[in-house]
């Protein structure tokens, strides 16, 4: 039995998600991908992309991974230990120096 994971206004959120999961070997479905255009005659809760799983014995391993990816805690800034430059979490290379990343804030 199909079970819904995730459900967003942002299309492509949700497709992000959807290949997040097939990415991990999880099956599943995208719903509501073109009803958008009915918001005026449905509830717009109703007219959301929907991502679901195929398997409900993958439910909470897709869970978990979705989880996992919107509450990852790697969003820190870090200082390079070389020149002392604040560099994004996004960078594993200093911008200012091209040091690698060695330090967390």
């Amino acid at each position: 039995m199909m079970k819904l994971v995730y459900t967003h206004e942002n299309r492509l959120l949700v497709s992000n998600v959807q290949n997040l999961l097939e990415n991990a070997g999880i099956k599943t479905s995208l719903n509501n991908e073109f009803v958008g255009s009915a918001s005026g005659d449905l509830s717009f809760l109703s007219t959301w992309p929907e991502v679901w799983v195929l398997d409900e014995h993958d439910y909470d391993a897709a869970m978990q991974l979705i989880n996992k990816t919107f509450n990852s805690e790697n969003n820190t800034e870090w200082i390079c230990r070389h020149c002392n430059e604040i560099n994004s979490a996004t960078f594993d290379v200093c911008w200012n120096c091209e040091k690698e990343n060695s330090v967390q804030v």
